[in-house]
């Protein structure tokens, strides 16, 4: 590696950390040959001693989930064939450590154990928690290659796992060829990485002439240096493919193409001079995913080749592959090289060949693929077959594979009907499978076939969720009201509750464009036919209809209603996670944070089991209701969820959380900054309510910060609309009335106070009435602020809502010390500074510190040293263990590994200066 020292010094630091018991992730990028894969073959070298895993993503799998992840977990796992016989004590160690859910998540994923489809997350942490274990006796590397062709299902989980290594010793690095051209691989973005680029020419030539010393016309040397870019592969083995003549004297040299078509070009060139008895084998080797030598031998033999396998493997392994234990080719290009330049109807063959010799049994799905690349005309009972290995697949959590197999079981189906059945449900595969974008080019390929009527609304309301969950467009509301019209006289239920995806999308919009009204939306879903007896979805559509039609204090005492119903029982069937949505929703409309943190916990959990595509939304639910109860450290650990899932599935979800988070912990350029993109891609889009949310949270930033003024500002442009928009618009009239009540506009106060308790009395919940109390006492007279204070904190201190709390005791401690209650005034906000400190509130501490400080107390920055000072992680873990939970828990409720645990839990004694959980 003479010519890649500064890679070379990167991957020597990262060894070296990880050597010491730290986890490190990194991405290689670059070109085809640029020198990622023997990168990868230095770390190995470097890291003697480690345990090594090795997986590569191969083009032909990639419709195969979790086919690139058992690969990784395989050796440190169970044998696919032989489950009750662990490879190794250690693999069985390392299994039996993890928690019941996550052993039974893995063996279902692999086929091993029946089971439901297993949270995605689930088994992230699964792999998580094996790796770590893997490497308890030392360090683990974990090598894949080729990461752009990895399967869906497989890149999710390795992306998951990579982003939460923290002390496990456990090295993961993926090269990825760049530009990639399989799956654009989302699912790593935002890790480290490191862009693998070309030699220079000096090392371009000398890696040149160490490579080909004979005779050679140094002017096509120097074109080969030129037009190789400094790309290793190319140095290697363009002068393999060219005759004596062309490199003596330069005649028939290659011609204008790109340098990976070059490089493939001049492996076909030194394939072309093989026996074809040769070039059989190694098309079936390359059609062959797996690398099972045997396997290819048997397929081999189907075909009627008389072959010598010695001979064959001899004269291949000198250029090509390696057929030791397994089938190695000497670098990627030569796979898809020899198998793109075979006939269709030979790589069918190889296909049909290997399809004979895969084991029903222990690989059907692979032999189900095989078995239909190995056709090129309709066959039924292959389509069937294919039809059948999706609903198994999907019940693995395989998603996207399912929709593979469905859309290739399509393509084979000879009737037209069935056809665009398969193709309908190759679109909800898709689309449950957190790929909407990729669900609308089937969707219209099944409308090109005869379709009934129930059909094509259902191909109408799954384009229009997709449309839903890329954008929020006007469309989406459109498409959706269309499709339940349609679906009232066949289908009353479903008609109803795709009324309510079209309410759904239409609230995001809160009537900023022009189109369908809220009002008009509700009254179309309370008018249409009711299927049966009185249920909580009528109890929920009747309240939307009241509360758009006559407002908010009218509809509370059933929407009240609807909440309770749906916090006993959850809703079930296709529509339950849309149901627990518009729960949760209304929850927090009605400031009741019981129903809210119940409902919020089961929708997320629910989306993680069922549906990616609902996990955006339902992630923001859940962190807002966290940051809202003070958990910032939890609500953090799921924002590293919900930006992995929006970058894996491309679902749009404006950052309200990340946002609220950072205005809570006092970032305060972020929050700006974060902002001002929201606002460009909400008037982009037309979303007014998030318009709304960002006047909210820019009232709240400047409150936290006491910049009053601007407060006040920011929430007279959050309220201006009339709209009642349920939580943000609470919120904003809230904070409206907390600056105007500081900035001396008491008039404006008033007004927004007005309008505030208005709603707030018809929840007549504690967090509603306490805050309004808080609000009324900031703008009343000295004879009734006091009583309005003691209200506000006693009835938030019966919530969660601890955030609020600690401001209900800041604004009582300001009031205090203005009348000269010094004493009074100090309790109160050594109370909140430190309710805002341990809780990670930066800003609001600051306030409340400043408040002590005009009170006579000083508060010293850096009186608590900073060796017993935790981090936001380490306080929740130590919260956590107050509570009782175990390791694995808290790994399992914050998505670390257990091995992170420890490491933490070490940090969290040595500063507090303690030795064991019951101390803490």
């Amino acid at each position: 590696m003479q010519f890649r020292r500064d890679e070379c010094d990167l991957l020597d630091r990262l060894v070296d950390d990880v050597g010491s018991g730290e986890s490190r992730a990194l991405v290689l990028r670059g070109e085809a040959g640029i020198g990622k894969t023997a990168l990868l073959e230095y770390v190995v070298a470097r890291a003697s001693g480690w345990r090594t895993v090795r997986a590569g993503g191969v083009e032909s799998e990639q419709e195969l989930g979790f086919a690139g992840l058992h690969q990784v977990c395989a050796p440190v796992l169970e044998s696919p064939t032989t489950p009750t016989a662990p490879t190794t004590p250690t693999a069985l160690k390392a299994l039996k450590a993890l928690p019941a859910p996550q052993q039974d998540a893995l063996r279902t994923v692999f086929g091993l154990a029946p089971g439901k489809p297993p949270d995605r997350f689930v088994v992230g942490l699964a792999v998580l928690g094996l790796l770590g274990e893997a490497a308890r006796d030392r360090p683990l590397l974990c090598l894949v290659d080729d990461a752009q062709w990895l399967d869906r299902a497989s890149a999710q989980v390795l992306g998951f796992v990579a982003r939460r290594l923290r002390a496990e010793s456990v090295a993961m690095i993926f090269a990825v060829r760049e530009p990639a051209t399989g799956s654009e691989v989302a699912e790593l973005n935002g890790l480290p990485e490191a862009w693998v680029g070309g030699l220079s020419d000096d090392q371009a030539r000398a890696m040149l002439e160490s490579a080909y010393p004979g005779p050679a016309d140094q002017r096509v040397l120097d074109r080969v240096v030129a037009e190789s870019h400094g790309n290793p592969l190319a140095l290697l083995e363009l002068p393999r493919g060219f005759t004596r003549a062309e490199l003596e004297g330069g005649f028939g040299t290659f011609g204008p193409v790109v340098l990976p078509g070059r490089i493939e070009e001049s492996f076909l060139r030194q394939f072309a001079t093989l026996s074809p008895t040769t070039r059989h084998v190694l098309l079936v080797a390359a059609a062959e995913p797996v690398g099972d030598p045997a396997l290819v031998w048997r397929a081999v033999d189907g075909l009627g080749i008389a072959v010598d396998a010695e001979a064959a493997s001899h004269e291949a392994a000198e250029r090509f592959v390696d057929f030791g234990p397994r089938v190695r080719f000497r670098h990627p290009l030569l796979r898809s090289a020899i198998y793109g330049a075979a006939t269709s109807e030979e790589r069918r063959r190889a296909h049909w060949a290997l399809g004979e010799v895969t084991d029903p049994v222990t690989d059907p799905d692979r032999r189900a693929w095989h078995r239909a690349a190995a056709v090129d005309v309709p066959d039924e009972a292959i389509a069937a077959e294919l039809e059948e290995r999706a609903r198994r697949v999907q019940a693995r959590g395989a998603a996207a594979a399912a929709a593979a197999f469905l859309e290739r079981a399509a393509g084979l189906t000879p009737d037209a009907k069935r056809r665009g059945q398969r193709l309908l449900a190759a679109a909800h595969a898709t689309y449950e499978g957190g790929l909407p974008a990729a669900a609308p080019r089937l969707i219209a390929l099944a409308e090109a076939s005869p379709l009934d009527a129930r059909e094509k609304a259902q191909a109408d309301v799954l384009y229009a969720r997709s449309a839903f969950a890329l954008g929020r467009g006007r469309d989406a509301t459109e498409s959706l009201f269309q499709a339940a019209t349609r679906l009232e006289s066949i289908d009353a239920e479903t008609a109803r509750r795709t009324h309510l995806e079209a309410i759904r999308a239409s609230w995001f919009l809160a009537d900023h464009a022009p189109g369908l009204t809220l009002r008009e939306l509700a009254e179309a879903a309370h008018n249409s036919p009711r299927p049966g007896p009185e249920t909580p979805v009528d109890l929920l559509i009747e309240g939307l209809a009241v509360r758009y039609g006559q407002g908010y204090p009218a509809a509370a005492a059933v929407l009240k209603k609807a909440v309770a119903e749906f916090c006993v029982t959850a809703p079930t069937g296709e529509f339950g996670l849309l149901l627990e949505w518009f729960a949760g929703s209304i929850a927090v409309d009605l400031w009741d944070d019981e129903a809210w943190g119940v409902i919020s916990r089961r929708y997320e959990q629910r989306s993680r089991d069922e549906s990616r595509a609902a996990l955006p939304i339902a992630l923001t639910m859940r962190i807002v209701n966290l940051i809202v109860q003070g958990e910032l450290s939890a609500a953090e650990s799921l924002m590293e969820d919900f930006d992995a899932v929006r970058q894996a599935t491309g679902i749009y979800d404006a950052p309200y959380g990340g946002l609220l988070l950072a205005v809570w912990r006092g970032r305060v350029q972020e929050a700006e900054d974060g902002l001002a993109a929201m606002v460009d891609d909400a008037t982009k889009r037309g979303e007014g309510v998030t318009l709304i949310a960002v006047g909210w949270l820019r009232a709240l930033l400047a409150n936290s910060l006491g910049n009053y003024q601007e407060a006040v500002t920011a929430g007279l442009e959050a309220t201006e609309s009339e709209r009642e928009m349920g939580y943000v618009t609470l919120c904003s009239l809230a904070e409206l009335v907390t600056a105007a009540a500081h900035a001396g506009r008491h008039e404006t106060g008033a007004k927004a106070l007005a309008r505030l308790t208005s709603m707030t009395e018809a929840t007549g919940t504690d967090w509603a009435l306490g805050v309004t109390a808080g609000c009324r006492a900031m703008l009343a007279d000295d004879d009734t602020a006091e009583q309005g204070f003691q209200e506000a904190i006693a009835r938030l201190g019966r919530t969660r809502i601890h955030g609020e709390l600690a401001r209900a005791h800041l604004y009582y401690g300001e009031w205090l010390r203005r009348r000269g209650r010094r004493n009074d005034a100090r309790h109160e906000l050594r109370t909140a500074h430190a309710m805002f400190t341990e809780r990670g509130m930066v800003t609001f501490a600051a306030l409340a510190a400043r408040e002590l400080g005009a009170a006579g107390e000083r508060v010293r920055e850096g009186a608590t040293p900073a060796s017993t000072t935790l981090t936001p992680q380490e306080t929740q873990i130590a919260r956590l263990v107050r509570e009782g939970l175990s390791n694995a828990e808290i790994a399992d409720r914050l998505f670390i590994s257990p091995r992170t645990v420890e490491w933490h839990l070490g940090k969290v004694f040595a500063k507090l200066g303690i030795t064991s959980r019951r101390q803490l």
